[in-house]
């Protein structure tokens, strides 16, 4: 095996930052597989893109016979999948999509991984990893004092999107259990941060106070989130494929319960102090929107078993990371005007216009 990880989903928000990540620091060669759907954007791996040390390949991981020619090529010590389809609102409209990626295409992948994994030599098959990474959604949701989700919480997911992760999740314990295959998964709780696409709620809040658009937030904004700043997530997820135990499960959170309006109203801040206006605070933009479909309340994650067993302990308080996510946005307008082209806004119509007449 070389000093290589394969990443699946390398150009998507989370994943172009554990890519970026790694190659500042030099950490390991990186070979990215993305399909570039609506998510995945090339423009987020403009620093690497003349890196000796990163090859950008674009296809599918249901794609068994890529996989194969790409794990015989390079021999990655590790592969990790961020590739999947994320966001709830699109698993409603629809949920045939977030099986084909989900489910579909990580069974496929897991296939041809183990595939691979079984013609290593035995030294090589022992320091092998293959890093799932997951969502705290497949656990369901939780009431007002009930104890944060922690890895032994019975999945109960609510959505097409996290059932479809639950799936997933099941699949990847299944290869270990059943082949022997040295797996990992990770359950995070709500990521934020730069490169995030933006018809998640932070970075679409910030695209649309800087454009004087309403500020579109779900029934009374009162549902509760464990939120937690990307480049700490992507600390964690090099700390448990380092660290951890084949077979295991941890879970990654901020420790940062907030609501979703509290959410609105601190970004509303820093927009008025960053690029203040003579029409009033941002906060003028809020407007409540009828409820999505089987909203979950509230998530919370318990990170007691990755900080004792491994270490690892988030960095950013949010005040810090929705500060540096906020000037990243202004910084990067291009990026940002880029994707909210064609489909982007297609999309935002579906999703929100209805909403908004409600």
């Amino acid at each position: 095996m070389n000093n290589c990880i394969l990443v699946t989903g390398g150009a998507g928000f989370i994943g172009s930052c554990f890519v970026l990540g790694l190659r500042n620091l030099r950490k390991a060669n990186v070979v990215t597989l993305d399909k570039l759907t609506y998510a995945g954007n090339l423009m987020s791996l403009r620093d690497v893109e003349d890196d000796p040390g990163h090859v950008f390949v674009r296809g599918d991981i249901g794609d068994l016979a890529l996989l194969g020619a790409l794990l015989a090529e390079h021999r990655p010590k590790a592969v990790i999948n961020f590739a999947a389809e994320t966001h709830v609102d699109r698993s409603i409209h629809d949920p045939a999509a977030f099986v084909r990626t989900n489910v579909d295409g990580t069974c496929g992948m897991l296939a041809a991984v183990l595939a691979y994994w079984r013609a290593l030599s035995q030294s090589e098959r022992h320091e092998f990893r293959f890093l799932h990474v997951s969502t705290d959604e497949v656990y369901g949701a939780l009431k007002l004092g009930e104890p944060a989700f922690t890895e032994s919480t019975s999945y109960a997911p609510n959505s097409p999107y996290s059932a479809s992760k639950a799936a997933s999740d099941h699949f990847v314990r299944a290869y270990h259990h059943s082949y022997g295959l040295p797996t990992l998964v990770t359950n995070c709780s709500n990521n934020y941060g730069p490169r995030q696409f933006p018809e998640k709620l932070i970075p679409l809040m910030i695209t649309n106070a800087l454009a004087e658009k309403p500020l579109p937030v779900y029934g009374q904004g009162r549902n509760i989130r464990d939120w937690l700043y990307v480049a700490d997530h992507c600390e964690a997820i090099e700390v448990v494929l380092e660290r951890g135990i084949p077979g295991q499960t941890y879970n990654i959170g901020g420790r940062c319960e907030k609501t979703n309006v509290e959410i609105v109203h601190a970004l509303c801040s820093v927009l008025d102090d960053l690029v203040p206006t003579s029409r009033g605070p941002y906060s003028r933009l809020i407007r409540f929107v009828s409820d999505r479909p089987g909203h979950d309340f509230r998530y919370a994650i318990n990170i007691s078993k990755i900080s004792i067993e491994l270490g690892w302990q988030p960095r950013e308080t949010f005040e810090s990371g929705i500060r540096k996510t906020v000037e990243w946005y202004l910084a990067n307008k291009p990026w940002v005007e880029a994707i909210q082209r064609g489909e982007y806004r297609s999309w935002i119509e579906t999703n929100y216009a209805s909403r908004m007449r409600d």
